[in-house]
């Protein structure tokens, strides 16, 4: 008896000790799918291709209606380089705003801190690394309010 309730309690331990690490994604689709089937996920979801910002053979640029942000996948082959958010907001307040709100959202998700090299009122950058990639939040307020976020994965060896 002492046996088998030594052997569960070891079984336990090491279920609880074994880490689940979900690949590095963008808005829960991975980056080892391929370039066209990212696409068609984000069409899937109400995206659609603005073929006039595109470039057939290394980007595509898709928008949603009701989004503030335009979503670019750049890709070569069917392997997928970045993927890079580009918000739509009027004034410096909104894109402070978001920027702390996309920065927050991501500590939260990511559970780590971010690496802020540059924290000043008008220009923000806010630097994850995770296991797959990196994720880069940055806020530009000069003449025209600018915020992206950049998904860029690891090279694998």
């Amino acid at each position: 008896m002492k046996k088998i309730a030594l052997f569960v309690v070891a079984l336990m331990a090491f279920v609880a000790c074994q880490e689940s690490k979900s690949p590095f994604n963008y808005r829960g689709l991975a980056f080892s799918l391929s370039a066209s089937d990212l696409v068609d996920s984000l069409l899937a979801r109400g995206f659609v291709v603005d073929s006039a910002a595109s470039d057939s053979g290394r980007l595509v640029a898709l928008a949603k209606d009701g989004e503030h942000y335009r979503v670019l996948v750049g890709f070569e082959g069917e392997k997928i380089q970045a993927i890079q958010e580009n918000y739509k907001l009027s004034t410096n307040d909104s894109t402070r705003h978001m920027w702390q709100q996309l920065r927050d959202g991501l500590e939260k998700e990511l559970g780590s801190w971010p690496n802020c090299p540059i924290l000043k009122d008008d220009h923000k950058k806010a630097d994850f690394e995770t296991d797959g990639g990196f994720i880069s939040v940055t806020l530009e307020n000069t003449y025209k309010p600018t915020l992206m976020v950049l998904y860029k994965p690891k090279e694998q060896k």
